[in-house]
């Protein structure tokens, strides 16, 4: 007789636990009508002021003015253009931040030695202000993408490696002596216990990341470039065009947003997926 898998009877929640689920629905509805009616309200009362002449226009803007300039703008392609050039810059310094501070914390991690010697250069490498070091990234590196990649990484390695590193080291010594006692190596605790476990430390990691690597994007458009919305805003300063100043930020704002919750959809898919 062939043996027959028996799948478990389904457990349905009990009457509390559907009134707690409810609860919290509820409650996350709550949440997300309040902050709509917020942003509505606020922006309201922006044009309003506007409207009434409480507010210079001419300085401070207003919403409709800000729609007519994303309207111009897109029909005439340079919110395509700009935006594209600051999104492609995010990203090319994000996937290299990410690469070398990954790199970087398990070298750290591997040799005790050499992460007692480079700590303290590190620590004051992540609390010197980038911004210092911008003037001399274009003499080194010119008036080009390069460079502004460049500082955008500046913003954010040093801090995701300390991080890193310091996550990695809190890594359970347990788990690590069980590998060891079973006969594996330095490898084994590398794919077995410290990646897996360090997981979702690297993905806040990356959270951080994106945000300084936008910041550094926009510190490195101020000073070295020929598109992209931190050269909108230097542009719009320049010449009292104040309506896109405040339109380029309010974009930046939504690219902002657009990446974190990339990244916050792929973490639920990768703890989805290790459950």
């Amino acid at each position: 007789m062939t043996s027959q898998t028996r799948k478990s009877p389904a457990i349905s929640p009990s009457p509390a636990q559907q009134a707690f689920v409810e609860q919290e629905i509820r409650r996350r509805r709550q949440v997300t009508i309040c902050r709509v009616m917020l942003l509505v309200l606020l922006l309201a009362l922006w044009e309003l002021a506007s409207s009434r002449h409480w507010i210079d226009s001419f300085i401070f803007s207003s919403p409709s003015l800000i729609v007519k300039c994303l309207w111009d703008m897109a029909a005439d392609g340079s919110l395509f253009l700009h935006s594209g050039v600051t999104l492609l810059e995010t990203l090319a310094s994000f996937g290299i931040c990410t690469a070398a501070s990954l790199a970087c914390a398990l070298a750290l991690w591997s040799s005790k030695s050499l992460a007692q010697i480079l700590e303290p250069f590190l620590v004051l490498l992540n609390s010197l202000p980038k911004s210092a070091l911008a003037p001399l990234l274009i003499v080194w590196l010119g008036n080009n993408m390069r460079t502004i990649i460049t500082a955008a990484v500046s913003v954010a390695v040093f801090g995701s490696i300390l991080t890193l590193y310091t996550g990695f080291v809190q890594i359970d010594p347990e788990k690590i002596k069980l590998i060891r006692s079973l006969g594996g190596g330095q490898k084994d605790i590398l794919f077995k216990v410290l990646l897996p476990g360090s997981l979702p430390m690297v993905i806040s990691s990356m959270k951080v990341n994106i945000g300084l690597c936008l910041v550094g994007v926009i510190i490195g458009e101020f000073l070295s470039a020929r598109a992209g919305l931190g050269y909108l805003i230097t542009y719009g300063s320049q010449t009292f065009a104040m309506t896109m100043v405040v339109t380029s930020i309010v974009v930046l704002c939504f690219l902002s947003i657009v990446l974190y919750q990339c990244i916050a959809a792929v973490e639920r898919r990768m703890m989805g997926s290790s459950k």
